[in-house]
């Protein structure tokens, strides 16, 4: 919010929101984005890899072609994770799907309320919130290696994207 004064006195005024981020298509597997000049693929299979469905989520959580991610439901199981996202886990995408997140990652900090917090941000995120949420984990199975991450909605179907920068 601003100020403005009337009559001499200051009086608050509504901020116009800033505008929203333009949607973005990318591979479920690669991260990759599909050309948009082509003919959209009446399977919305990636045209790049072969093996992952085009997602759809807002510009500023989408994953650049490389990053790890994995794409959750809101029952914080895996859906689908990148391949770079296998090598950072090591774990195979077969092995994730249907795990839920807990098995793969934990925050950063044992002793925070960090997990109560990572759950509500991945459960809203897929029920279609539209915030992005920032917060840092660990893999499962390690100490000291800490991820930041970026949460926000995708789809479709809902479901919440977990990126690691």
């Amino acid at each position: 919010m601003s100020t403005h004064s009337i009559n001499g006195r200051p009086a608050l005024a509504l901020v116009p929101p800033l505008p929203k981020a333009a949607p973005v298509a990318f591979c479920g597997h690669c991260g990759a984005r599909p050309d948009p000049d082509a003919a959209a693929s009446p399977t919305r299979v990636c045209s790049s890899c072969g093996l992952g469905l085009l997602l759809q989520c807002d510009g500023d959580v989408a994953p650049n072609p490389g990053d790890a991610y994995l794409v959750l439901d809101h029952t914080l199981s895996v859906c689908a994770m990148s391949d770079a996202a296998e090598r950072l886990l090591a774990t195979q995408e077969l092995d994730a799907i249907h795990r839920p997140i807990t098995q793969l990652l934990v925050p950063a900090d044992a002793e925070s309320t960090a997990e109560a917090d990572l759950a509500a941000a991945i459960m809203w995120s897929a029920r279609g919130d539209t915030r992005v949420t920032y917060t840092v984990v660990r893999p499962a199975n390690t100490f000291g290696v800490r991820l930041k991450a970026r949460i926000g909605g995708c789809g479709p179907p809902r479901a919440a994207l977990l990126v690691f920068e």
